[in-house]
């Protein structure tokens, strides 16, 4: 009997699983040369993007505070008499730094109190150019003033004739926002605290609006 014939169909059909199971394999499959690159690409641009839209923010400027109120002529000389060290701890000065009067960049509240903790001057100081202006100030004993949410706040204690300087008879607290018309600040809103004497002979504030 003649077994070519049987030998030729089973070498044909080995041939053809082995063309078939090449043709499935990742290095030669297009679906998987494609699907490579693509992933890279969107992962690429992904990771790009925040990089290409974002901006660092500008470095905040610090001032020396003392050497700025005590180069300020307007500031009085009071004031400048009572800036001093306070031992170890350094000049009695607190400095804020926030948006205020709408310049480039940050806008300086300084508070000068002695080192009792009273406060004699406070001062708005607005950038321009590379120096700062005096825009706000107020030296009355005792005075503070913050930065509240785009506005200035200033607390100033009110006394009486026979009042010691530890305990005032009252309080104001002054809101001012910034006209940029006038170049100054205005008023806003005020509020009066007067204080009660209780047991001690130190008060406690009662709001008056």
């Amino acid at each position: 009997m003649d077994h070519r014939p049987a030998v030729r169909l089973a070498a044909a059909a080995l041939l053809a699983t082995t063309a078939l199971l090449t043709g499935c394999s990742p290095t030669n499959g297009v679906g998987a040369r494609d699907e490579g690159p693509a992933r890279t690409d969107t992962v690429g641009h992904t990771a790009a993007s925040p990089a290409s839209s974002a901006s660092p923010s500008p470095a905040l400027e610090r001032v020396d505070a003392v050497k700025l109120v005590m180069a300020d002529e307007q500031v009085g000389k009071d004031v400048k008499r009572a800036l001093k060290r306070c031992g170890a701890n350094g000049y009695p000065v607190d400095v804020s730094y926030g948006k205020l009067t709408g310049a480039a960049s940050a806008d300086v509240v300084v508070n000068v109190m002695t080192c009792d903790s009273v406060g004699v001057g406070s001062y708005v100081y607005r950038p321009d150019g590379d120096r700062f202006r005096d825009v706000f100030r107020n030296e009355q004993p005792q005075v503070y003033a913050e930065i509240d949410r785009g506005d200035l706040v200033v607390t100033q204690k009110v006394y009486r004739e026979d009042d010691q300087l530890a305990y005032p008879s009252s309080e104001d607290v002054i809101t001012y926002s910034w006209s940029a018309s006038e170049g100054r600040f205005t008023e806003q809103d005020r509020t009066h605290n007067d204080y009660s004497n209780p047991v001690g002979g130190g008060k406690a504030p009662t709001s008056d609006n």
